[in-house]
Parts: structure tokens; C-alpha cells; sequence
């Protein structure tokens, strides 16, 4: 028997990032930011206000960027963020002067960007960065597309490469952030080699870095090594097994990062079809396998490879592409002060392809709050903060910088829920109230079902069920929903050991206060 070590449950999808063509792009002229208050905030701070309640909205700064992928901000005191660009390119952005026509760096020479997924992936800059002028880069390498690390001396225009993985079969899963971890450590993220269905079984195998995060020194070399591996690497004296490796069992872990205030890692891990996922895992805690491809999600992956006794650790949140999603990109805790009232110690992600804005938040009781609560612009490729903690966004095609807001605006709308489980059944009835000052006149209620879950019939409503994403729609007679009034519904499951009742509800695409 199989056991998981369970860090949360969850609901959502995935699927690989879509074929696009390089279109021209017009440069627009960019928006005045205004900037946030300056100054980290002085303790952890997590707010109290409702998830649904949340409204994350982007305002565009600058435009003209060629495909960007990554950003940065240096501790410096400048203010500035550095961009890059899938070609091979860093540019830089200031909110008072926008964005720099000359780029910082260029190492398009040494860049290898065929196919949608390579390019110059991901940068993180260390915590001497003002004084060392050192940089660190990944990117895939011409001529055969090998996943590199490599530092980058500004002062010296010098590209110095640090450790490279084979990736020449196929050009996707090549993941690509770094990030520098509170123990000062590097932690670089690789694909499982691409295809589908992980045909290298690399995910499990421990002597490779595809699939894998990893984690070293760069503060100083090792000969022959160009890095150190920390003593506490998970798998140092391991027979056969790759002692860079920090975690394992990972698909395409395109974008991760770190609590600033508990040092916990999250993880967005791009998934196969049918589940996107989201990890948490404590500070500290390498050597986990996080289950690819013996898992997709919470789901078991169909001839995936799952070694007899193995221990996996389980997404905290996952969900389908029948939501529109289909690559998630991992995002933050907000740990700003602009916003630290809102959202403080809450976790946001989004996805390419759907756009909506995951915000997750622990609940006390081992679990996860979860809603979707707005929209960023279109194939957004990565989150990324300031110095003080304050959230901006980049997206693909056209080629934008958007600064993040939140607002808070209660819901028009509250769901209480019923149920009664037993054996391999259940029946959940729903109560919806229009909370708002308006009449709703036909209505759609969307919620996930727990994984193992199938609707056998209903009532009050006209339901279909996607994958776990189910759409209740409105009936002749109960169309329309008066200001205070309710209307109810439900639905018979089956279900294959998870009764639990939906976690959230989209009403007309506005998120819904969940009740009992």
C-alpha cells in the first residue's frame, strides 16, 4: 500500500503551454506607476478579510517586451526590476522612468530559443547583489537545448556557466526559476525532459536533474565543481543519486518561491491534461517526492512509474483544465505592506491560459482557504516582486509589465451547503442568496467536486459535470434571485471515499461568501 504524506487537499488541472507564434509587437505607450509605500512590513502579517471578498486587478506600466519570462528586483536601493526576455535578453524597468530601451545584458549568442518552452528562462539575484554585481541565470543552451545555470559579472560582462542538464530530445519541460532560499542557498528548477507522460521516467530517478529542484552553494566552488553542495542535501552519499537534488517526482515546475516570513516553498507545477497542481512544502524539508509520473495531481497517472512502498507528498491545491486553465503559474505570499491588510500571508497564482487569480491561505485547521478572485491579463508567464514585497506580472504576447492591486469588495452572493454521505453516496443540497442590491435574472453556479466524485442526478437546476468542474445553471422557474432571496438546489454523487462538499462557488463569475 501506497502512503502520501498529506501537507493539504485540493481541486484544479493542467496541460502544457500552447504552440504560439512570435507576433510583432507595437510598442504602447506605458503607464505612469504610481509606487507603493516604501518599507517592508514590520512582522508577518496575515489578514483576516474573506477570500471572495478579495479583488486582484493589473494595471499596466510598460509594453515593448519581447516575450518576457522572468523578473527580479535587485536590493539596492534603485528601485529598479529586471526582465527577461526569452531571446536571451535583461531589460530594466523603473516607475519613474519606465522601461530602458538598452538592455542590461545580452547573451542572445549563447542563448538557444527554438521552440515555445526554451529560451532564457529565469534570473535571481543574491543577497550581496549591490555589492558583487552578480546575477544568476537559466536558460537552455545552443547548440543542443541543455538546461544551464550560469552567473553573469555585470562589472565584467562575463557569462560564466555553473551546471548544465542534457535536454535535447524534446524542446518542453524545461522549467527554469531560480530563487535563492532563506539559507542563502541557490534552488533551481528542471522539467522532466518533455514529451508526454514523462517517457525518461526521469521524475523518480534519482540520477538526473530532470524533474527535480535543486539546491547548492555559489558563494563558493568545490573543485571540481564550479558550486558546493550543501552538507544536508537530501541525497549527499547516496549511491547513484544526483546530490544537487533538493525535491523530486516534479513535472514542470516552471515557477516557485519562498515565504519571506516562515521560509516555505511553493511550488506551481504544470501538469499533464488533467490536473495543474500547487505544493507547500515547511522550510527545511528537502528529499520529498512529490509524485510525478506515478501521480497527476491527487489522481493516479495511467501507466505512470510508481515504485511499490513509496511515500509521495500531495498537492494543497489543484484543479482541471474544464475551469480554462491549462499551465499554472506559481506566484506569492504577500508579504507587502501596500496591501498587507487584504492579503498578508496569502498565496496568489494564476494561469496562462485562463488568467484567474488563485489566492490560497492557510485555514487553521490543516487545510487551505481557497477562491478565484479576478483576472490578469492574458498568458502571464510569471509573478514577481519588488524589493518591498509589492507584486507585478509579465505576460508573453504582446509583451507587458502590469503592476498588481487588490481591492476588497464584498460578495453578491452566499452559498450554504447541506450534506448527507454514507457508504459510496451523497446528496448536497444548496442554498444561494443574492447578497448584492440587484435582481440576478439567470444564473450559473460553478464549484469544483473532491476528486472521486461523479453527479448521478439533480434537481432545481440544469447541471453537467467536466472532469471534477461542475456548472449548474439555472431552472425556468427559479431564474431570478431578488435582492435577499434564495434559491436552492442540489445533486446526488457518487464518490469513492472523499464526501466533502464543494470548497467554492462562481455565481454569473463573481466569487461567493461560502456558508455552513
Amino acid at each position: 500500500m501506497r502512503r502520501r504524506l498529506t501537507l493539504v487537499l485540493s481541486t484544479l488541472a493542467a496541460a502544457l503551454l500552447p504552440v504560439l507564434l512570435l507576433t510583432a509587437l507595437t510598442p504602447a505607450s506605458a503607464a505612469a506607476a504610481a509606487t507603493a509605500t516604501a518599507g517592508p512590513v514590520p512582522g508577518p502579517v496575515k489578514a483576516s478579510v474573506p477570500l471572495p471578498s478579495l479583488n486582484a486587478t493589473t494595471t499596466q506600466v510598460a509594453s515593448g517586451l519581447r516575450r518576457p519570462t522572468a523578473l527580479a528586483a535587485p536590493d539596492d536601493g534603485t528601485d529598479r526590476l529586471f526582465i527577461t526576455e526569452k531571446s536571451g535578453r535583461v531589460r530594466v524597468y523603473h516607475p519613474d522612468t519606465g522601461l530602458a530601451q538598452a538592455p542590461l545584458l545580452d547573451i542572445t549568442p549563447s542563448v538557444d530559443e527554438s521552440g515555445n518552452e526554451r529560451g532564457l528562462l529565469g534570473i535571481a539575484l543574491p543577497p550581496d547583489f549591490a555589492d558583487s554585481q552578480d546575477l544568476y541565470l537559466a536558460y537552455t543552451a545552443l547548440p543542443d537545448g541543455a538546461v544551464t545555470l550560469a552567473r553573469y559579472r555585470l562589472d565584467e560582462s562575463r557569462l560564466e556557466v555553473l551546471l548544465s542538464q542534457a535536454h535535447a530530445e524534446y524542446s518542453n519541460h524545461n522549467g527554469g526559476q531560480l530563487a535563492f532560499g532563506p539559507d542563502g542557498d541557490l534552488y533551481w528548477s528542471i522539467g522532466d525532459g518533455g514529451g508526454s507522460g514523462d517517457p525518461f521516467d526521469a521524475g523518480q530517478r534519482l540520477d538526473t536533474l530532470l524533474g527535480k529542484i535543486m539546491r547548492i552553494d555559489v558563494s563558493r566552488a568545490c573543485a571540481p565543481l564550479a558550486y558546493c553542495v550543501p552538507d544536508d542535501n537530501p541525497f549527499v552519499g547516496t549511491p547513484g543519486a544526483r546530490e544537487e537534488i533538493w525535491l523530486y517526482g516534479l513535472r514542470n515546475p516552471w515557477r516557485f518561491s519562498f515565504d519571506a516570513a516562515d521560509g516555505s516553498l511553493w511550488i506551481g507545477d504544470v501538469g499533464q491534461g488533467r490536473w495543474e497542481e500547487v505544493d507547500h512544502i515547511p522550510a527545511g524539508q528537502g528529499g520529498l517526492n512529490l509524485g510525478w509520473s506515478c501521480y497527476e495531481g491527487l489522481e493516479k497517472f495511467t501507466d505512470g512509474d510508481c515504485v511499490p512502498g513509496e511515500e509521495y507528498t500531495e498537492p494543497v491545491f489543484t484543479y482541471s483544465p474544464y475551469t480554462g486553465g491549462c499551465s499554472v503559474i506559481g506566484g506569492h505570499v504577500y508579504r507587502g505592506r501596500q496591501y498587507a491588510d487584504l492579503v498578508g500571508g496569502t498565496y496568489i497564482a494564476t494561469d496562462y491560459c485562463s488568467s484567474t487569480v488563485w489566492a490560497l491561505r492557510p485555514d487553521g485547521r490543516g487545510g487551505y482557504e481557497q477562491a478565484e478572485i479576478g483576472e490578469t491579463p492574458t498568458q502571464v508567464t510569471s509573478i514577481g516582486t519588488t524589493v518591498d514585497g509589492e507584486f507585478y506580472v509579465v505576460n508573453d504576447l504582446p509583451g507587458g509589465l502590469h503592476r498588481m492591486s487588490f481591492t476588497r469588495e464584498e460578495p453578491t452572493c452566499r452559498v450554504d451547503r447541506t450534506v448527507t454521505a454514507w457508504g459510496t453516496g451523497t446528496t448536497v443540497d444548496l442554498t444561494v442568496t443574492n447578497t448584492g442590491d440587484a435582481p440576478v435574472n439567470g444564473w450559473t453556479l460553478e464549484f469544483p467536486l473532491a476528486l472521486g466524485q461523479r453527479v448521478v442526478s439533480d434537481w432545481n437546476t440544469e447541471l453537467t459535470q467536466g472532469s471534477n468542474t461542475v456548472s449548474a445553471g439555472s431552472a425556468p422557474h427559479n431564474a431570478t434571485i431578488a435582492p435577499g432571496a434564495s434559491v436552492t438546489l442540489g445533486y446526488l454523487a457518487e464518490h469513492t471515499g472523499d464526501a466533502s462538499p464543494p470548497p467554492r462557488f462562481m455565481l454569473n463569475g463573481d466569487a461567493c461568501a461560502v456558508g455552513r
